[in-house]
């Protein structure tokens, strides 16, 4: 077992004690971090999206930028723009808030697609272009980006390019009405984000994250992985299936779920717990089923039902 299992055992734990009932959805977006993946989610307002993506930056011990994306947010509102000195009699670039370590654009799909397309380049190369100049972002630059699933007007759809980088697209769990009570008690007379620990250094998320590359992705293992994405690709409802992209987002989250089990290899249960939300945002389907909510998720279903699981 690794020495850092208990921690991020602690983590979760303390992530859930401010959003609550979202057991799942934290250890997807663990996944998605320490797999060097993005995450969409999509939900109602009000749900915790923005709280969950604040809670788990301070936990990890990096820094946060959250911008809201607005019609009129611009490029240079995100990746910086040159000044002019007089003093120096020069040009200095300010950095934007994209140079961070956790990103969190909220509402990501009320921007223009020029602004959407600055941010791709970001969560593409980990780096932004900007007055003819590249810029590296953080090593761990990470984006979390929300949206709302119940509006549509005034807003612009996300390219299929956009959201092919995006390693996982999730909405969260809904409370039970036990879960609700326990949540008013517990902000009754504080918020338990104020009483947050910082139980990572940069240092730790490294090694992290080393020790997910190399985490056993067997040929047995593989071969059920790509019959899989090939499966999307053949399905009559599915009109355009998974990309080669998704087959390599798909094995890196599936390390990331298999360490956080405390195993040094992948089984098919790891493969499971992510392939569903790690591939509805990427395949295209029939017109039929864009408007028919959780039938898409039933094709999917039916899918990893029909690829026989390895022995």
């Amino acid at each position: 077992m690794s020495e850092y299992f208990k921690k991020i055992v602690d983590l979760q734990s303390q992530v859930e004690k401010v959003v609550q009932g979202q057991t799942k959805p934290i250890r997807r977006l663990l996944a998605a971090y320490l797999s060097g993946g993005h995450v969409l989610l999509e939900d109602r307002p009000g749900t915790g999206k923005t709280t969950l993506a604040k809670t788990l930056a301070s936990s990890l011990n990096v820094d946060f930028q959250r911008v809201q994306f607005t019609p009129d947010l611009l490029p240079s509102d995100i990746l910086g723009v040159s000044i002019y000195n007089p003093k120096d009699k020069e040009f200095c670039f300010h950095k934007g808030p994209i140079f961070t370590d956790i990103f969190l654009a909220d509402e990501i799909n009320r921007s223009s697609p020029r602004t959407q397309s600055a941010l791709l380049e970001a969560m593409a190369e980990k780096q932004v272009t900007t007055e003819g100049e590249k810029r590296p972002l953080e090593d761990n630059f990470f984006v979390i980006a929300t949206q709302n699933s119940i509006e549509s007007q005034g807003t612009y759809p996300l390219p299929e390019a956009q959201m092919d980088r995006f390693s996982l697209s999730f909405s969260l769990n809904e409370l039970s009405l036990e879960q609700e009570v326990k949540m008013l008690k517990d902000r009754e007379h504080m918020d338990p984000f104020d009483q947050l620990l910082s139980i990572f250094g940069t240092d730790d998320l490294n090694r992290i994250k080393q020790e997910v590359k190399g985490v056993k992705f067997g040929e047995v293992m593989q071969n059920y992985l790509v019959k899989l994405i090939h499966s999307t690709r053949h399905h009559s409802s599915i009109q355009i299936g998974a990309s080669p992209r998704a087959t390599l987002s798909i094995l890196k989250l599936t390390q990331a779920i298999a360490w956080m089990n405390s195993r040094d290899y992948v089984i098919a249960d790891d493969l499971h717990e992510v392939f569903i939300p790690a591939i509805a945002h990427r395949v295209i389907f029939d017109r039929d089923l864009d408007y028919s909510g959780q039938q898409k998720y039933h094709v999917l279903e039916e899918i990893l039902k029909s690829v026989s699981v390895p022995a």
